[in-house]
Protein backbone atom coordinates (compact mmCIF):
# COMPACT_ATOMS: atom_id res chain seq x y z
CA UNK A 1 0.00 0.00 0.00
CA UNK A 2 2.89 2.38 0.64
CA UNK A 3 3.93 2.27 -2.98
CA UNK A 4 0.40 2.96 -4.16
CA UNK A 5 0.02 5.84 -1.72
CA UNK A 6 3.34 7.40 -2.79
CA UNK A 7 2.31 7.06 -6.42
CA UNK A 8 -1.05 8.72 -5.67
CA UNK A 9 0.53 11.73 -3.98
CA UNK A 10 3.20 11.97 -6.69
CA UNK A 11 0.48 12.05 -9.35
CA UNK A 12 -1.50 14.65 -7.40
CA UNK A 13 1.53 16.91 -7.02
CA UNK A 14 2.36 16.59 -10.72
CA UNK A 15 -1.18 17.49 -11.73
CA UNK A 16 -1.31 20.47 -9.36
CA UNK A 17 2.00 21.82 -10.58
CA UNK A 18 1.18 21.56 -14.25
CA UNK A 19 -2.44 22.71 -13.82
CA UNK A 20 -1.22 25.84 -12.08
CA UNK A 21 0.31 26.85 -15.40
CA UNK A 22 -3.02 26.33 -17.11
CA UNK A 23 -1.90 23.30 -19.10
CA UNK A 24 -4.65 20.90 -18.07
CA UNK A 25 -4.09 18.64 -21.06
CA UNK A 26 -0.46 18.17 -20.08
CA UNK A 27 -1.58 17.44 -16.52
CA UNK A 28 -3.94 14.75 -17.73
CA UNK A 29 -1.26 13.15 -19.90
CA UNK A 30 1.23 13.22 -17.01
CA UNK A 31 -1.23 11.63 -14.59
CA UNK A 32 -2.19 8.96 -17.11
CA UNK A 33 1.47 8.11 -17.73
CA UNK A 34 2.14 7.85 -13.98
CA UNK A 35 -0.84 5.53 -13.57
CA UNK A 36 0.34 3.36 -16.45
CA UNK A 37 3.88 3.18 -15.06
CA UNK A 38 2.57 2.32 -11.58
CA UNK A 39 0.39 -0.41 -13.05
CA UNK A 40 3.30 -1.77 -15.10
CA UNK A 41 5.19 -2.46 -11.88
CA UNK A 42 2.35 -4.57 -10.45
CA UNK A 43 0.26 -5.98 -13.30
CA UNK A 44 1.35 -9.39 -14.59
CA UNK A 45 4.24 -9.33 -12.08
CA UNK A 46 5.96 -6.63 -14.10
CA UNK A 47 5.79 -8.39 -17.47
CA UNK A 48 4.46 -6.16 -20.25
CA UNK A 49 1.73 -8.17 -21.98
CA UNK A 50 1.34 -6.86 -25.53
CA UNK A 51 -0.24 -7.46 -28.91
CA UNK A 52 1.34 -6.85 -32.31
CA UNK A 53 -0.93 -4.30 -33.97
CA UNK A 54 -1.23 -0.81 -35.37
CA UNK A 55 -3.17 2.02 -33.71
CA UNK A 56 -5.90 1.50 -36.35
CA UNK A 57 -6.28 -2.21 -35.62
CA UNK A 58 -9.67 -3.58 -34.54
CA UNK A 59 -7.67 -5.43 -31.89
CA UNK A 60 -7.04 -2.21 -29.96
CA UNK A 61 -10.37 -2.15 -28.06
CA UNK A 62 -10.05 -5.87 -27.37
CA UNK A 63 -6.57 -5.31 -25.96
CA UNK A 64 -7.89 -2.50 -23.78
CA UNK A 65 -10.74 -4.67 -22.53
CA UNK A 66 -8.26 -7.43 -21.64
CA UNK A 67 -5.99 -4.88 -19.93
CA UNK A 68 -3.21 -5.62 -22.39
CA UNK A 69 -1.89 -2.07 -22.55
CA UNK A 70 1.39 -2.42 -24.46
CA UNK A 71 1.87 -2.43 -28.21
CA UNK A 72 4.36 -3.98 -30.60
CA UNK A 73 4.14 -1.76 -33.64
CA UNK A 74 5.99 -0.27 -36.56
CA UNK A 75 6.14 3.43 -37.32
CA UNK A 76 2.96 4.73 -38.94
CA UNK A 77 3.63 6.07 -42.42
CA UNK A 78 3.51 9.84 -42.72
CA UNK A 79 3.44 11.85 -45.98
CA UNK A 80 6.88 13.08 -47.04
CA UNK A 81 8.59 11.48 -44.04
CA UNK A 82 10.89 8.51 -43.67
CA UNK A 83 9.95 6.07 -40.90
CA UNK A 84 13.20 6.88 -39.11
CA UNK A 85 12.44 10.62 -39.06
CA UNK A 86 11.71 12.13 -35.66
CA UNK A 87 8.33 13.56 -36.71
CA UNK A 88 7.11 10.18 -37.96
CA UNK A 89 8.06 8.56 -34.67
CA UNK A 90 6.48 11.37 -32.64
CA UNK A 91 3.24 11.02 -34.60
CA UNK A 92 3.13 7.27 -33.93
CA UNK A 93 3.73 7.74 -30.23
CA UNK A 94 1.03 10.39 -30.03
CA UNK A 95 -1.48 7.99 -31.55
CA UNK A 96 -0.69 5.32 -28.97
CA UNK A 97 -0.76 7.89 -26.16
CA UNK A 98 -4.26 8.99 -27.17
CA UNK A 99 -5.37 5.37 -26.87
CA UNK A 100 -3.89 5.17 -23.38
CA UNK A 101 -1.43 2.49 -24.52
CA UNK A 102 2.33 2.25 -24.35
CA UNK A 103 4.37 1.51 -27.48
CA UNK A 104 7.37 -0.52 -26.29
CA UNK A 105 8.74 -2.63 -29.18
CA UNK A 106 9.40 -2.16 -32.88
CA UNK A 107 9.45 -5.43 -34.77
CA UNK A 108 10.89 -5.48 -38.28
CA UNK A 109 12.67 -2.13 -38.28
CA UNK A 110 12.90 0.02 -41.40
CA UNK A 111 16.29 0.54 -43.01
CA UNK A 112 17.56 -2.98 -42.42
CA UNK A 113 17.26 -5.00 -45.59
CA UNK A 114 19.21 -6.72 -48.33
CA UNK A 115 21.79 -3.92 -48.63
CA UNK A 116 23.02 -4.63 -45.11
CA UNK A 117 22.38 -8.35 -44.85
CA UNK A 118 23.93 -9.11 -48.25
CA UNK A 119 26.59 -6.33 -48.22
CA UNK A 120 25.22 -4.64 -51.32
CA UNK A 121 25.77 -1.10 -52.52
CA UNK A 122 24.13 1.34 -50.11
CA UNK A 123 24.87 -0.71 -46.98
CA UNK A 124 26.53 2.08 -45.04
CA UNK A 125 23.68 4.49 -45.80
CA UNK A 126 21.16 1.90 -44.67
CA UNK A 127 23.06 1.35 -41.41
CA UNK A 128 23.31 5.11 -40.87
CA UNK A 129 19.53 5.36 -41.24
CA UNK A 130 19.12 2.49 -38.78
CA UNK A 131 21.24 4.35 -36.23
CA UNK A 132 19.16 7.49 -36.78
CA UNK A 133 16.05 5.36 -36.25
CA UNK A 134 17.40 4.07 -32.93
CA UNK A 135 18.25 7.53 -31.69
CA UNK A 136 14.92 9.05 -32.65
CA UNK A 137 13.00 6.15 -31.13
CA UNK A 138 14.85 6.55 -27.87
CA UNK A 139 14.36 10.31 -27.80
CA UNK A 140 10.77 10.53 -28.96
CA UNK A 141 9.01 7.33 -27.84
CA UNK A 142 8.74 4.71 -25.09
CA UNK A 143 10.24 2.01 -27.33
CA UNK A 144 13.19 0.31 -25.66
CA UNK A 145 13.48 -2.80 -27.88
CA UNK A 146 14.08 -3.19 -31.60
CA UNK A 147 13.40 -6.75 -32.75
CA UNK A 148 15.25 -7.55 -35.99
CA UNK A 149 16.20 -10.68 -37.92
CA UNK A 150 18.99 -11.88 -40.15
CA UNK A 151 16.92 -13.57 -42.87
CA UNK A 152 17.66 -11.78 -46.15
CA UNK A 153 15.38 -12.15 -49.18
CA UNK A 154 13.23 -14.94 -47.67
CA UNK A 155 12.04 -14.14 -44.18
CA UNK A 156 9.33 -15.95 -42.18
CA UNK A 157 8.22 -18.84 -44.39
CA UNK A 158 5.60 -21.59 -44.35
CA UNK A 159 4.79 -24.17 -47.01
CA UNK A 160 1.15 -24.42 -45.89
CA UNK A 161 -1.07 -21.71 -44.40
CA UNK A 162 -4.21 -23.73 -43.71
CA UNK A 163 -3.18 -27.08 -42.26
CA UNK A 164 -5.95 -28.71 -40.18
CA UNK A 165 -5.50 -28.27 -36.44
CA UNK A 166 -7.45 -29.16 -33.32
CA UNK A 167 -11.21 -29.19 -33.89
CA UNK A 168 -10.85 -27.98 -37.45
CA UNK A 169 -8.86 -24.86 -36.63
CA UNK A 170 -6.40 -23.80 -39.33
CA UNK A 171 -2.69 -23.62 -38.54
CA UNK A 172 0.46 -22.78 -40.45
CA UNK A 173 2.92 -25.56 -41.22
CA UNK A 174 6.28 -26.21 -42.84
CA UNK A 175 7.65 -29.24 -44.66
CA UNK A 176 11.08 -28.89 -46.22
CA UNK A 177 10.21 -31.58 -48.79
CA UNK A 178 7.70 -29.16 -50.30
CA UNK A 179 10.31 -26.50 -51.10
CA UNK A 180 13.70 -28.17 -51.34
CA UNK A 181 13.74 -28.09 -55.14
CA UNK A 182 12.60 -24.48 -55.58
CA UNK A 183 14.96 -22.44 -57.81
CA UNK A 184 17.57 -19.99 -56.62
CA UNK A 185 16.60 -16.36 -56.14
CA UNK A 186 18.20 -13.60 -58.21
CA UNK A 187 20.92 -13.38 -55.54
CA UNK A 188 22.16 -16.91 -56.26
CA UNK A 189 23.97 -18.84 -53.56
CA UNK A 190 24.57 -16.88 -50.35
CA UNK A 191 27.01 -18.56 -47.98
CA UNK A 192 26.92 -18.78 -44.22
CA UNK A 193 30.32 -17.12 -44.01
CA UNK A 194 29.00 -14.13 -45.93
CA UNK A 195 26.05 -13.77 -43.57
CA UNK A 196 28.30 -14.01 -40.50
CA UNK A 197 30.65 -11.37 -41.93
CA UNK A 198 27.74 -9.05 -42.70
CA UNK A 199 26.17 -9.53 -39.27
CA UNK A 200 29.49 -8.76 -37.60
CA UNK A 201 29.86 -5.60 -39.70
CA UNK A 202 26.36 -4.48 -38.70
CA UNK A 203 26.81 -5.19 -34.99
CA UNK A 204 30.16 -3.39 -34.84
CA UNK A 205 28.49 -0.32 -36.32
CA UNK A 206 25.25 -0.24 -34.32
CA UNK A 207 25.91 -1.80 -30.90
CA UNK A 208 28.20 1.03 -29.66
CA UNK A 209 25.51 3.52 -30.69
CA UNK A 210 22.82 1.46 -28.95
CA UNK A 211 24.94 1.47 -25.78
CA UNK A 212 25.20 5.27 -25.83
CA UNK A 213 21.42 5.69 -25.79
CA UNK A 214 20.29 2.55 -23.97
CA UNK A 215 18.40 0.87 -26.83
CA UNK A 216 18.03 -2.92 -26.71
CA UNK A 217 18.70 -4.78 -29.96
CA UNK A 218 16.85 -8.09 -29.99
CA UNK A 219 17.76 -10.61 -32.69
CA UNK A 220 14.96 -12.99 -33.73
CA UNK A 221 15.83 -16.56 -34.74
CA UNK A 222 15.47 -17.81 -38.30
CA UNK A 223 12.04 -19.26 -39.03
CA UNK A 224 12.20 -21.97 -40.23
CA UNK A 225 15.63 -23.07 -39.08
CA UNK A 226 16.75 -25.08 -42.10
CA UNK A 227 20.25 -24.48 -43.46
CA UNK A 228 19.08 -22.63 -46.57
CA UNK A 229 16.04 -21.80 -48.68
CA UNK A 230 16.44 -21.30 -52.42
CA UNK A 231 20.18 -20.83 -52.03
CA UNK A 232 19.93 -18.25 -49.22
CA UNK A 233 21.76 -19.62 -46.20
CA UNK A 234 20.47 -19.25 -42.65
CA UNK A 235 22.74 -18.77 -39.66
CA UNK A 236 20.53 -17.88 -36.69
CA UNK A 237 19.17 -21.40 -36.61
CA UNK A 238 20.93 -23.04 -33.65
CA UNK A 239 21.35 -22.23 -29.97
CA UNK A 240 25.12 -22.43 -30.45
CA UNK A 241 25.00 -19.80 -33.18
CA UNK A 242 23.10 -17.45 -30.87
CA UNK A 243 25.80 -17.95 -28.25
CA UNK A 244 28.33 -17.09 -30.96
CA UNK A 245 26.38 -13.96 -31.97
CA UNK A 246 26.23 -12.73 -28.38
CA UNK A 247 30.03 -12.84 -28.27
CA UNK A 248 30.65 -10.97 -31.54
CA UNK A 249 30.15 -7.54 -29.98
CA UNK A 250 29.39 -8.27 -26.31
CA UNK A 251 26.98 -5.79 -24.77
CA UNK A 252 23.96 -5.79 -22.48
CA UNK A 253 22.19 -3.96 -25.31
CA UNK A 254 22.79 -6.70 -27.89
CA UNK A 255 20.42 -9.52 -26.98
CA UNK A 256 17.74 -11.71 -28.47
CA UNK A 257 14.07 -12.35 -28.91
CA UNK A 258 13.07 -15.54 -27.12
CA UNK A 259 10.76 -16.89 -29.82
CA UNK A 260 9.97 -20.14 -28.05
CA UNK A 261 8.72 -22.08 -31.05
CA UNK A 262 11.88 -21.53 -33.05
CA UNK A 263 14.24 -22.54 -30.26
CA UNK A 264 12.11 -25.60 -29.47
CA UNK A 265 12.33 -26.70 -33.12
CA UNK A 266 16.11 -26.44 -32.75
CA UNK A 267 15.82 -29.09 -30.03
CA UNK A 268 16.28 -26.77 -27.04
CA UNK A 269 14.79 -27.26 -23.58
CA UNK A 270 12.89 -23.98 -23.45
CA UNK A 271 12.61 -23.47 -19.65
CA UNK A 272 16.31 -24.31 -19.22
CA UNK A 273 17.27 -21.91 -22.01
CA UNK A 274 15.14 -19.13 -20.52
CA UNK A 275 16.97 -19.59 -17.21
CA UNK A 276 20.42 -19.60 -18.86
CA UNK A 277 19.96 -16.65 -21.18
CA UNK A 278 17.64 -14.78 -18.85
CA UNK A 279 20.02 -14.83 -15.91
CA UNK A 280 22.74 -13.52 -18.25
CA UNK A 281 20.48 -10.62 -19.28
CA UNK A 282 20.21 -11.63 -22.94
CA UNK A 283 16.40 -11.89 -23.30
CA UNK A 284 14.92 -8.53 -24.30
CA UNK A 285 11.59 -9.61 -25.79
CA UNK A 286 9.43 -12.76 -25.80
CA UNK A 287 7.25 -14.45 -28.40
CA UNK A 288 5.16 -16.87 -26.35
CA UNK A 289 4.16 -19.61 -28.79
CA UNK A 290 4.01 -23.38 -29.15
CA UNK A 291 4.77 -25.84 -31.95
CA UNK A 292 4.93 -29.55 -32.74
CA UNK A 293 7.69 -31.21 -34.75
CA UNK A 294 11.25 -30.43 -35.78
CA UNK A 295 12.92 -27.82 -37.96
CA UNK A 296 12.37 -29.74 -41.21
CA UNK A 297 8.69 -30.49 -40.58
CA UNK A 298 6.42 -28.81 -38.04
CA UNK A 299 3.04 -27.28 -37.38
CA UNK A 300 1.95 -24.36 -35.23
CA UNK A 301 -0.41 -25.31 -32.40
CA UNK A 302 -2.69 -23.82 -29.83
CA UNK A 303 -0.67 -22.55 -26.90
CA UNK A 304 -1.86 -25.40 -24.66
CA UNK A 305 -1.17 -28.40 -26.90
CA UNK A 306 2.33 -28.29 -28.42
CA UNK A 307 5.65 -29.81 -27.37
CA UNK A 308 6.77 -26.97 -25.09
CA UNK A 309 5.92 -27.17 -21.40
CA UNK A 310 4.30 -23.73 -21.33
CA UNK A 311 3.72 -23.72 -17.60
CA UNK A 312 7.40 -24.35 -16.91
CA UNK A 313 8.33 -21.76 -19.54
CA UNK A 314 6.18 -19.10 -17.89
CA UNK A 315 7.55 -20.05 -14.49
CA UNK A 316 11.07 -19.60 -15.90
CA UNK A 317 10.24 -16.00 -16.93
CA UNK A 318 8.78 -15.43 -13.47
CA UNK A 319 11.86 -16.94 -11.79
CA UNK A 320 14.34 -14.77 -13.69
CA UNK A 321 12.27 -11.66 -12.97
CA UNK A 322 11.60 -10.90 -16.63
CA UNK A 323 9.96 -7.49 -16.92
CA UNK A 324 10.11 -6.90 -20.64
CA UNK A 325 7.47 -7.11 -23.35
CA UNK A 326 5.88 -10.50 -24.00
CA UNK A 327 3.31 -11.24 -26.69
CA UNK A 328 1.52 -14.29 -28.10
CA UNK A 329 2.55 -15.36 -31.58
CA UNK A 330 1.42 -17.63 -34.41
CA UNK A 331 -2.07 -18.59 -33.27
CA UNK A 332 -4.58 -20.84 -35.08
CA UNK A 333 -7.46 -19.45 -37.12
CA UNK A 334 -10.64 -20.47 -35.31
CA UNK A 335 -14.27 -21.04 -36.27
CA UNK A 336 -16.06 -17.98 -37.61
CA UNK A 337 -12.90 -16.30 -38.95
CA UNK A 338 -11.63 -16.05 -42.49
CA UNK A 339 -8.00 -17.08 -42.70
CA UNK A 340 -6.88 -13.69 -44.03
CA UNK A 341 -3.77 -13.38 -41.84
CA UNK A 342 -2.63 -16.93 -41.06
CA UNK A 343 -1.05 -17.12 -37.63
CA UNK A 344 -2.33 -13.69 -36.61
CA UNK A 345 -6.11 -13.93 -36.38
CA UNK A 346 -8.02 -12.48 -33.45
CA UNK A 347 -9.88 -15.26 -31.62
CA UNK A 348 -6.78 -17.41 -31.20
CA UNK A 349 -4.90 -14.36 -29.93
CA UNK A 350 -7.57 -13.76 -27.27
CA UNK A 351 -7.36 -17.41 -26.22
CA UNK A 352 -3.58 -17.09 -25.97
CA UNK A 353 -3.68 -13.99 -23.75
CA UNK A 354 -6.16 -15.64 -21.39
CA UNK A 355 -3.99 -18.75 -21.23
CA UNK A 356 -0.82 -16.73 -20.62
CA UNK A 357 -2.36 -14.61 -17.90
CA UNK A 358 -3.88 -17.65 -16.22
CA UNK A 359 -0.50 -19.40 -16.17
CA UNK A 360 1.31 -16.38 -14.79
CA UNK A 361 -1.26 -15.59 -12.13
CA UNK A 362 -1.33 -19.16 -10.86
CA UNK A 363 2.48 -19.30 -10.79
CA UNK A 364 2.89 -15.91 -9.14
CA UNK A 365 0.19 -16.38 -6.53
CA UNK A 366 1.29 -19.89 -5.61
CA UNK A 367 4.80 -18.51 -5.03
CA UNK A 368 3.65 -15.60 -2.88
CA UNK A 369 1.19 -17.65 -0.83
CA UNK A 370 3.74 -20.22 0.33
Amino acid sequence: MKTNRRTFFKQGAAVATIASTGDLMAATRSARRDRLEARDSMKDFGMKFALAMSPDSPRVPLAQQMDVMHAVSGVQRQPNLNPWDADAIKATKERWDKLGMKWTVVEGPPSLGEQTKLALSGRDEEIANFITFMKNLKKHSDVDVICYNWMPVISWFRSKMDAPGRGGALVTAFDYEDIKNKPLTKYGEVSKDALWNNLTYFLKAVVPEAEKIGMNLSLHPDDPQVDSIQGISRIMNTVENFDKMLKLVPSKYSGLTMCQGNFSLMGADIPALIHRWGKAGHINFVHFRNVQGGKFKFTETFHDEGQIDMCRAMKAYYDIGFQGTIRPDHVPTMAGEENTRPGYMTIGTLFAIGYMRGLLESIGKSSTLR
